[in-house]
């Protein structure tokens, strides 16, 4: 990726598209099945979360700063706030990494001048779909900064909180989602199922990701958000949550969480099964991230103390082939069949070998 300086940009759509496959394997393979506009509406859409997302993330920065540069964040996305997005580029500046060291998180935000003037390039009523979900993700980031400044990470206390902070990180994903899936010709009665299951959609795909990545979220970012209540029941820490000595009891509130994360399976589901296929949306696009979390949810039962260390907790790259191969021919009438079966045993195991 580049390494262009601050300042005024240039529409790109083609880094735009580049960039998402380096922050996020799932979402890559959703933009890559959906077809134009929606491909590269839902693309910028993410990346502007992901700006965010990463700032909330940046342990070395110290809280009020975060919040400060959030501020600045979510007033450059704001189209009534007269902030620009390079004002945001120059009050991150000191934080981000030397161009040398990026990974592609910080890349993003360094780009994010780029990302904005390509959204800009967007028609009016996908901006307008879009910005809402984006500043009350903002929003709730810098509300869960605050509130956790003085412990230096969050650490998240009971399920409520837990469910909130899902909500910010990936409920309102959904809801971008809706509000993109909404424009135009939808019945009243279809708009109404998508609103109010797009929460649990995205709630399920996030509380699957707390769920398997508690060894990296506490050493790469200091965050704990398996509820402190749950670990307490157990005679845990938050603090101690990846020790050795205490991988049994921890293990049992990350098979917890995940149990917590498949009670949303339901209302996903019926998301999927409402979703209209317009302005370029595929069943695809969503169908690979659901079963993808039912397969996650899987391994997660059988080896939860895996997610408390280095080893981690995903499916292999065979099941992940082989759900992408169904999805792209699955309809809505097989998702729950898939779903029984994915959460049986790996995909790519029921599958007949080709001749």
């Amino acid at each position: 990726m580049s390494g262009r300086e601050h300042g005024a940009a240039e529409p790109d759509l083609q880094w735009c598209h580049e960039a998402v496959q380096g922050v996020s394997r799932t979402f890559a393979l959703t933009v890559d099945v959906l077809e134009e506009p929606m491909a590269s509406q839902i693309c910028v859409g993410y990346l502007l979360c992901r700006v965010a997302d990463t700032v909330e993330d940046a342990a070395h920065i110290p809280p009020d700063d975060q919040s400060a540069v959030l501020e600045t964040y979510r007033k450059a996305i704001d189209p009534g706030s007269g902030v620009d997005i390079v004002d945001f580029r120059v009050a991150v500046d000191e934080w981000l990494p030397a161009p040398a060291e990026r990974n592609d998180d910080w890349e993003v935000v360094a780009e994010s001048p780029t990302i904005v003037a390509t959204f800009e390039d967007l028609d009016p009523e996908a901006r307008a779909a879009i910005v809402p979900p984006v500043l009350e993700m903002v929003d709730g980031m810098a509300m869960f900064l605050d509130r956790h400044a003085e412990k230096g990470g969050l650490r998240i206390g009971d399920r409520d909180e837990l469910e909130q902070y899902c909500y910010y990180a990936a409920g309102t994903v959904g809801n971008l989602i809706t509000n993109l899936l909404t424009r135009g010709e939808v019945g009243e009665a279809r708009a109404r199922q998508l609103r109010e299951t797009a929460e649990e959609f995205g709630l399920l795909l996030q509380l699957v990701n707390v769920s398997k990545d508690v060894y990296d979220d506490y050493t790469e970012e200091n965050n704990v958000y398996l509820p402190a209540n749950w670990l307490e029941a157990e005679g845990v820490d938050q603090e101690s949550v990846i020790d050795p000595e205490n991988r049994e009891s921890s293990a049992r509130v990350v098979g917890r969480t995940a149990e917590y994360a498949r009670s949303f399976l339901d209302d996903a589901q019926a998301y999927l099964e409402s979703m209209p296929l317009s302005h370029g949306n595929t069943m695809e696009a969503w169908t690979v991230p659901y079963l993808l979390a039912v397969g996650t949810l899987r391994e997660l039962r059988s080896r939860p103390e895996d997610a408390l260390t280095e080893t981690g907790v995903k499916i292999s790259r065979q099941e992940v082939f082989a759900v992408m191969s169904v999805a792209g021919e699955a309809g809505r009438d097989s998702l729950a069949e898939l779903r029984e079966t994915i959460a049986r045993t790996p995909y790519h195991r029921t599958v007949e070998p080709a001749d």
